[in-house]
């Protein structure tokens, strides 16, 4: 392997967890200030409220998205063992 193939995959990596992490990371970014703004406003300020509702959102996520992630995941290794075989 040379060096554009190895930073071809290294791109590659990085990709695929930007596209993997992103929608949980800006969704459970958009619950929290959602939270911020409504305790912000009634004044309640519990902690446990913006905890669960971001781990709410992320398993909603992984469950929604879970299959599709899973395969972009395993596509990306059969390409590594792919190029490492050969």
């Amino acid at each position: 392997m040379d060096t554009a193939a190895v930073s071809d995959l290294m791109r590659d990596a990085v990709g695929l967890v930007i596209k993997l992490g992103g929608p949980m990371l800006v969704l459970s970014m958009l619950v929290g200030v959602v939270v911020a703004i409504f305790q912000a406003v009634t004044q309640i300020h519990e902690q446990t409220i913006g905890f669960i509702l971001k781990v709410t959102v992320i398993v909603a996520v992984l469950l929604l998205g879970g299959g599709w992630m899973l395969e972009s995941l395993q596509e990306y290794t059969r390409e590594i063992f792919t190029l490492i075989a050969s």
